[in-house]
């Protein structure tokens, strides 16, 4: 998602990969006046939070064991 706000602009990086949450991963105010591209030490931080909520969503909502 990309927002303006205040001639800034603003972007949140969120995953709906899983259908009980949605987690975001990052927000922050975008630097660059030219181009679009995020930058590298932003997506490594993304690439972490992402495989942190897939361990945190394995663990809130692993299936109940049946008896």
């Amino acid at each position: 998602m990309i927002g303006d706000f205040d001639g800034d602009t603003y972007r949140a990086v969120y995953t709906v990969r899983f259908s009980e949450a949605v987690y975001v991963l990052h927000a922050f105010k975008k630097k660059s006046k030219r181009g679009a591209a995020t930058p590298k030490g932003d997506i490594e931080l993304i690439k972490r939070r992402l495989a942190a909520a897939e361990r945190d969503h394995a663990e809130r909502f692993k299936p109940e064991k049946q008896p």
